[in-house]
């Protein structure tokens, strides 16, 4: 039997849509499946843990499974990292947009703080025009 064409296309651009993602990574929880078993958490917490374990393993004097934290440890820092820029990269870019847009001057505002005045009172007047049509249907009835 052949397998399914479906899970082909659920994986399609699978890159593009883990580097769209990579900005929520900082408050992630992630499961690590690591030497010691399970570690769960945010990437700060894991590499916490990871090297609390290797320093435990170092003073137990066991050097390869000190490594072994301390690669595991580096493989989320390098995610927080990359994530941490991708995040000042959009931080800087929506500054550049804001500075680039021009300023509102006071005529703008002078002119929307008229706008919502007016409208507010558009819409009193409705409310007031549709009290007065209730009111007389119900001294009809």
């Amino acid at each position: 039997m052949r397998p399914s064409n479906k899970s082909r296309s659920r994986n399609k651009n699978n890159n593009n849509n883990r580097r769209q993602n990579l900005g929520n990574v900082i408050n992630r929880v992630f499961d690590s499946s690591g030497p010691e078993g399970r570690v769960r958490g945010t990437p700060q917490q894991i590499i916490d843990k990871y090297q609390s374990l290797a320093s435990d393993a170092m003073l137990a004097g066991d050097r390869i499974a000190h490594e072994n934290f301390l690669q595991h440890s580096e493989h989320y820092s390098r995610l927080l990292v990359v994530a941490q820029k991708e995040l000042d990269a959009k931080r800087e870019q929506q500054q550049k947009q804001n500075e680039n847009k021009p300023p509102v001057s006071n005529a703008e505002k002078v002119y929307h703080l008229k706008l919502m005045k007016i409208n507010k009172l558009m819409f009193q007047k409705m409310l007031h025009n549709k009290k007065i049509k209730y009111d007389s249907l119900r001294k009809k009835s």
